[in-house]
């Protein structure tokens, strides 16, 4: 009985996805989608947005969970302290996950979108007839405009995550070397300030949300 090799066809793309996510190079990514898979830059860019605002979802529910956890901490008058104390550290650890999950899709969402507009204004100069040529030149500028706009919005919700997770890492820290019911009463005279803190993240990753959702119904099907 003779083996059959395998199929070029099937072999070359996962050989090819296992390269791409081994360097992690956007850029590496970017082209070869493009010439191996024909995607367009703007399919790739719209996908990286949706992906964005993905992660971002997954981010505002892990911090609700830490703010349920801390919560449950801070009311804390007796029983398996433990038991609460690994479920703020799992809540913190699974809040810092999703935390550079969203910073490595903004990366990715900014890379496509500098590839995008270059090659938007490249192609601008290749138009024979001035006013499809000035009318392109517009779309360009106000779609550059608003994604400014969502830029901003998830960065600034990105970076408001790192107070958070700083202050749920005191939290853990102290716990683990103070696991007695005299540790939580000092760190429930924290308390209202890192649940204010978590309540405006939630409110600012809602907004970045929506901006996302809001960007996405702007741009080509």
């Amino acid at each position: 009985m003779k083996i059959k090799p395998f199929a070029t066809s099937s072999v070359i793309p996962l050989a090819l996805l296992c390269l791409l996510f081994a360097t992690g190079c956007t850029t590496i990514y970017n082209s070869t989608m493009e010439g191996v898979f024909g995607y367009e830059k703007r399919k790739l860019f719209k996908k990286s947005v949706t992906s964005l605002q993905s992660e971002q979802k997954d981010a505002q529910k892990e911090f609700a969970d830490a703010l349920t956890r801390l919560k449950q901490l801070y009311d804390f008058t007796g029983g398996e302290l433990e038991s609460v104390y690994e479920k703020v550290k799992t809540s913190y650890e699974r809040c810092d996950s999703e935390a550079k999950a969203v910073h490595k899709r903004i990366g990715k969402m900014e890379d496509l979108a500098n590839s995008m507009f270059g090659e938007w204004e490249k192609e601008i100069q290749q138009y024979t007839n001035p006013n499809l040529a000035t009318t392109s030149r517009e779309q360009l500028r106000l779609t550059k405009d608003r994604y400014a706009q969502l830029s901003r919005t998830v960065r600034q919700a990105e970076a408001a995550m790192q107070p958070v997770l700083a202050q749920l890492k005191d939290n853990v820290l102290f716990l683990k070397h103070n696991l007695n019911a005299s540790a939580v009463g000092s760190l429930q005279v924290e308390a209202s300030g890192i649940q204010q803190q978590i309540e405006q993240l939630l409110t600012q990753i809602y907004t970045a949300i929506a901006a996302s959702d809001s960007f996405i119904k702007t741009l080509p099907k």
